[in-house]
């Protein structure tokens, strides 16, 4: 029987990770040990009270249907979180909880990107908003986000991609894959053109609370953002859950019953036990955040001073989330076939920059979420790499 997929599967994308993660497990069952380097996880485990939250729901009997949205309780206690870590004046009516953080990407698209469309969305950046891009028959209006301390957004850049066909600009702020920051001049000149042109924003805030000498600033706190921007977040990154598979959206109140509806649509409901774990995340876990936040900086130094010590390998200082994207230009190979190399010959599992988009060649995505020791290990083995 052939099989006859439709041109919106063919024009979608995919993530690299995953693939370089499936290629590490196969040398990980022959044997060899991999340093994983690849993933966009923490690496830490989830908080136990957490877990302990989740134990006592599933006692509890909490394993049937939620609310499409979102259990009240979690609706209300994600609108409390976001309005005291971003300063937002977010209702809980406004809130959709979602599995992952994906499904709020795609609801964004789905619900305001049509064929022809103009999207402006960072490259290198996640492969998603590219892919979602592609899959839409929407137009690439790729934006270079910057890279940290060295090279900052370019906002001329922005403006001149800015036209009466824009729909929607894409934010990830901390990023993913370069880990810059935008600073609050730059989200008010962004603000500035997405109120002139009548854009819609999608702000990626995922890493909002992994920072390394950075302030966060969501640009739906901003003049005449309120009412035109989608945040994304979720439990993921901040309190190590990427398993739980547990987002949400905190959009515009004329736009949150539309996100109600495609949840409705595509999974009934994210996990009624699970999201009584999240509650517990919510409730009281700063602490354990900023010991996270604080392992990660350490690593995150242990992995600049290693690879800026590599030969043709510079770095750029991230300033958020748990990523560094290494400039290997100067080694003389493409990003591709050298990270093959690197996992083949060294067991160390990375990212071409080429996943993230376009303007990602020349680099190699590295995570620090595994341990200093384990850092310091990658980096020998790929120094024997890039020596031999």
């Amino acid at each position: 029987m052939a099989i006859h997929t439709t041109a919106l599967i063919e024009r979608m994308g995919t993530e690299a990770a995953f693939r370089v993660l499936a290629r590490a497990k196969a040398l990980e069952a022959e044997g060899r040990d991999v340093i994983h380097l690849e993933m966009g996880e923490p690496g830490l485990p989830t908080p136990p009270a957490v877990t302990e939250a989740c134990i006592a729901a599933l006692r509890a009997g909490h394993t049937g249907y939620a609310p499409a949205a979102g259990l009240p309780a979690l609706r209300q206690a994600v609108a409390a979180y976001v309005n005291r870590t971003r300063g937002t004046d977010a209702e809980a009516s406004q809130v959709v909880i979602a599995p992952g953080g994906k499904p709020v990407i795609f609801f964004t698209y789905l619900a305001f990107v049509e064929a022809g469309d103009e999207v402006i969305y960072p490259d290198p950046g996640f492969p998603i908003f590219e892919s979602m891009v592609d899959a839409l028959g929407a137009v690439r209006r790729p934006w270079h986000p910057g890279s940290g301390t060295r090279e900052r957004p370019d906002i001329d850049a922005l403006a001149a991609l800015m036209s009466d066909k824009t729909r929607l600009l894409v934010l990830n702020s901390p990023s993913n894959p370069t880990g810059v920051v935008y600073t609050r001049a730059e989200l008010e000149a962004i603000a500035a053109l997405c109120v002139e042109h009548d854009v819609l924003v999608l702000s990626d805030e995922i890493y909002a609370r992994i920072l390394f000498d950075a302030e966060h600033v969501s640009i739906a706190t901003l003049p005449g953002m309120a009412e035109r921007t989608v945040i994304l977040d979720g439990f993921s990154k901040t309190w190590c859950m990427t398993g739980w598979r547990l987002g949400w959206a905190v959009a515009p109140p004329a736009y949150a019953p539309l996100f109600e509806k495609l949840m409705t649509n595509s999974n009934s409901c994210a996990v009624h036990f699970a999201q009584h774990a999240a509650l517990a995340a919510l409730a009281a876990l700063d602490d354990e955040v900023d010991a996270m936040v604080a392992t990660f900086r350490e690593r995150r130094d242990a992995l600049v001073a290693g690879l800026s010590s590599l030969p043709g390998v510079t770095c750029d200082m991230p300033q958020g989330a748990f990523f560094l994207f290494a400039d290997i230009r100067g080694t003389g190979e493409e990003a591709r076939p050298l990270a093959d190399r690197l996992l083949e010959e060294a067991g160390v599992a990375c990212v071409e920059g080429p996943a993230f988009g376009a303007a990602g060649e020349g680099f190699i995505r590295f995570s620090f979420a595994v341990d200093v020791p384990r850092i310091e290990e990658a980096v020998e083995r790929m120094r024997g790499v890039l020596q031999g």
